[in-house]
């Protein structure tokens, strides 16, 4: 059985390949299929709808028609410690790519896999990994949900969609080109040169970058200013008393419309 035509062309940078369907359960879930049946490295999985769609820590992704649900199945020879900067890479790239098809907008990053547009939430990513040999990776898959059409009003923070800020005429399948134009060439600045040469652009774009910020964790919660991402990829955050904590895993919030709470 053949995968349906895809509503419009999607132009390809060279190398890539396309997987489209009009209803999946979820990209990540069939790109990892995918990646698990060594399908090779620069496939997209593009679904025009979801009906299982999943954010960070399992959390349910809304995804009706109209919005961009797309994930990227790589394989790069990397320890799964440096796979999981790519959030970084791709999190530049998709707020480089919303800039071009809108380009009245200027879209900030948030630690670690958010996209925020007035410090609203127009963007989520989820990297997923299969393993490999040796402390390696076997595959990465990133997935991306980006609100072109709807957003939802009832989210844990506040959301918008770039129909919502003018660009109704923003297909999905025009932004997956553009970002995929956009990735390919700080993925292979990734690969050559290391995630250095991608940490100072992601910072130049960090949302709340020098302010306040709370940070939950599963067990805690504390308050500090943001100051820096370190080499690792960890958000620094410096504490009332002077002394600085690296965090490598939590929900952070930021004053204003994204809500500390």
């Amino acid at each position: 059985m053949t995968a349906p035509v895809p509503p419009e062309p999607v132009p390809l940078p060279p190398g890539w390949r396309l997987e489209h369907h009009a209803t999946v359960d979820s990209t990540n879930r069939l790109a990892r299929a995918l990646g698990d049946h060594g399908v090779p490295d620069r496939t997209a999985v593009w679904g025009e709808r979801q009906t299982a769609g999943r954010g960070r820590r399992g959390r349910r992704w809304t995804s009706p028609s109209g919005n961009l649900y797309a994930s990227l199945l790589l394989r790069p020879r990397v320890e799964a410690a440096e796979a999981a900067r790519l959030t970084f890479v791709a999190g530049l790239a998709l707020a480089q790519a919303v800039e071009a098809v809108a380009p009245r907008l200027q879209v900030r990053v948030k630690w670690p896999n958010d996209l925020l547009i007035d410090g609203e939430k127009l963007a989520g990513l989820l990297l997923e990994a299969g393993s490999g040999e040796r402390g390696g990776v076997g595959y990465v898959v990133i997935g991306s949900g980006v609100n072109t059409a709807h957003h939802p009003d009832d989210a844990e923070r506040p959301a918008t969609s770039l129909a919502a800020h003018g660009y109704a005429d923003v297909t999905p399948a025009g932004l997956l080109s553009v970002y995929l134009e956009r990735f390919e060439p700080l993925y292979t600045r990734w690969l050559e040169s290391g995630f250095e040469t991608i940490r100072p652009l992601w910072l130049a774009r960090a949302a709340g970058i020098g302010g306040p910020v709370t940070v939950r964790l599963e067990r805690e919660r504390f308050t500090g200013a943001f100051r820096d991402l370190d080499p690792s990829g960890a958000l620094v955050v410096t504490l009332t008393d002077g002394t600085d904590r690296r965090v490598t895993a939590g929900d952070v919030f930021l004053p204003g419309r994204s809500g500390i709470q």
